[in-house]
């Protein structure tokens, strides 16, 4: 039987000791790489551009992200535009010139891009679909001239809209999901909140329906961390801010 070299088993076993000396946490392991995306909200006041950041990590499909930075785009919200809507693609260049020193520049090309326009631009688009129209080509003229992947601008509808914000008050409250002791990302156990969303003209509550059959044609149906969730929202017009404004001072006023 062939014998092993004598400079082999003293190598072999000088691997053996520092490979049982050397604890696991002290073997560096490759990082997680963090992957980017950006939301312009084009709301009726202002728009804000948000960059969000998340790693391969996922809880049962979803993943899952962290608010990264904002940038608050100067000027009024982009249906004030209607009339010039070239200027409304032009006010988000400083904000987009930002997002690209804040991003790695490596990850431009990777890094999804949205805009999403709310309770004006609904608006323009019942009463000048056409001037509407006209806005939304001009943000996406702008959009898709960054480095950024653009994924659409679009007018959210009402139920989405309120959706999305009710998503965005559970994920904060950590009723989808926690971490455990160990770090490791696991079912919270608690229920869903409902979300009362006070805009100017009305008030909107959003809610979770316990059953399929309860849920009415208009409702969003979502998919996330492993879960079903059937949404409807309630219009309570009349019921916003300025109008509680123009009561109180009405009654200040008698």
């Amino acid at each position: 039987r062939e014998l092993l070299p004598p400079w082999l088993v003293i190598v072999a076993g000088l691997t053996g000791i520092v490979l049982l000396c050397v604890s696991t946490k002290d073997v560096p392991m490759a990082p997680l790489r963090t992957k980017y995306g950006i939301v312009l909200d084009a709301g009726p006041s202002r728009t804000i551009l948000f960059i969000y950041q998340w790693t391969t990590t996922k809880a049962n499909k979803t993943g899952v992200i962290r608010g990264c930075s904002s940038c608050p785009v100067q000027g009024p919200g982009v249906s004030s535009y209607s009339d010039s809507p070239q200027k409304a693609g032009k006010s988000l260049e400083p904000c987009l010139n930002w997002a690209q020193n804040e991003i790695p520049a490596e990850q431009h090309s990777q890094t999804p891009l949205y805009l999403g326009a709310t309770t004006s631009m609904r608006q323009l688009n019942l009463t000048h679909p056409i001037l509407s129209d006209g806005l939304l080509a001009a943000l996406t003229g702008t959009l898709k001239s960054s480095p950024f992947n653009f994924q659409g601008a679009q007018i959210l509808s009402s139920p989405e809209e309120e959706a999305f914000n009710w998503v965005a008050v559970n994920y904060v409250l950590e009723n989808f999901f926690k971490y455990d002791w160990r770090g490791q990302l696991v079912p919270s156990g608690k229920g869903m909140s409902g979300v009362l969303s006070m805009g100017g003209a009305s008030a909107q509550l959003t809610s979770e329906l316990e059953e399929e059959k309860q849920a009415p044609k208009e409702g969003v149906r979502l998919q996330l961390y492993g879960q079903t969730h059937r949404l409807h929202t309630r219009q309570c017009p009349c019921h916003g801010t300025e109008q509680l404004r123009s009561r109180l001072l009405s009654v200040l006023i008698q």
